[in-house]
């Protein structure tokens, strides 16, 4: 097993992992935030402070108590958490709902290849597949080196657009959007938390027990929920200040397009950055499940998942999703309360 090695810069790769698996394609493009946050206006602001708390302190916990039963895999955990009765259920939910997930990447991957530059969308699934299939040879080193080298480039990038627009005249604060003081909105921010957090359990559990000690856990997943909270706030921002903004599917290329042109296609390797650490992450906690479970070489089964992801994101797969949302939603919001109230082992 690989050990991190010093506190600070054992927690920089844990903090870079936790947000590179977290954001995504409806990260990047804004519709994600729009639909969670923005289109409540100031309430949204305050649904993302609520959310990045929820980051903060719930993914410290939940490494926490990962790293003190010794949990290398999420089923563990769940073991854990849900009691072993209800665990195995739970189980197969997460990893259907993490492979319908990264193989919704996977085509987000490839139309951004056929939308921006004007290749196959099964060129660009199949160089996505590729990479990361050279990525996780290496394993972990693998999975740490593609994060702390994008994660970076996100939170640049999130802060110059930012820092571009409160310098223009094209900042019009958040005028644009009325405040919404719905259930709805209120619900919104606990809803996001626990969907991201279940999802990135899979990454964080095994990533617990390669930190040298709990106080490189506690600085790594506190780091994460920090800059996550960071990244959301900036993006908000940004996106309260254009009008409209519920008319369009990837409402941040709007943004970037209408008034910053020169950073567009420096935004597209951001989009692919954050839709790549996604897929790797992902592939990484299905690797650490089912190491735990069978001996398989380790080039067969990536061989064996990345076809199943090919097959599933070169197909409508709307049903599927639309069926497992809804129940890998109720699941989150249950591990989450399960979480606050299971006892943190000693």
């Amino acid at each position: 097993m690989t050990r991190l090695v010093g506190k600070w810069s054992g927690a920089w790769q844990i903090a870079a992992v936790y947000v590179g698996t977290v954001v995504g394609a409806g990260f990047a493009t804004g519709k994600e935030i729009v639909e969670f946050f923005t289109q409540y206006g100031e309430f949204g602001t305050v649904g993302i402070v609520v959310s990045g708390g929820l980051f903060t302190w719930m993914g410290t916990r939940m490494m926490m108590m990962a790293r003190r039963i010794g949990a290398v895999s999420y089923k563990e955990l769940n073991d854990y958490v849900f009691g072993r009765a209800m665990s195995p259920l739970m189980t197969i939910l997460m990893t259907l709902m993490v492979i319908g997930v990264t193989s919704v990447m996977v085509a987000g991957a490839g139309a951004v290849f056929e939308e921006q530059l004007g290749l196959p969308k099964q060129v660009g699934m199949f160089v996505t597949l590729l990479l990361a299939f050279i990525v996780m040879l290496y394993d972990i080193k693998g999975l740490f080196s593609v994060n702390v080298f994008i994660v970076p480039m996100m939170v640049l990038f999130s802060f110059v657009v930012l820092g571009k627009m409160l310098l223009s005249e094209k900042w019009c604060g958040t005028g644009t959007v009325m405040p919404d003081y719905s259930l709805k909105a209120f619900l919104s921010p606990f809803s996001y938390a626990a969907f991201n957090l279940a999802m990135a359990q899979t990454v964080l559990v095994p990533l617990s027990q390669e930190a040298a000690d709990e106080q490189t856990v506690k600085r790594g997943a506190t780091l994460g929920g920090i800059l996550l909270t960071m990244i959301l706030l900036s993006s908000h921002f940004v996106l309260l200040s254009f009008p409209h903004l519920l008319r369009y599917d990837i409402p941040m290329a709007e943004v970037i397009h209408t008034f910053f042109s020169l950073l567009y296609w420096l935004y597209i390797v951001v989009i692919y950055g954050e839709i790549f650490t996604s897929i790797i992450g992902g592939i990484f906690g299905l690797q650490r499940q089912f190491r735990s479970m069978f001996r398989v070489s380790n080039v067969l089964f990536l061989f064996v998942l990345f076809l199943i992801f090919y097959v599933i994101s070169s197909f409508q797969y709307s049903f599927l999703l639309s069926l497992l949302y809804p129940l890998f939603g109720y699941m989150s919001f249950l591990m989450m309360i399960l979480l606050v109230f299971r006892k943190l082992p000693k």
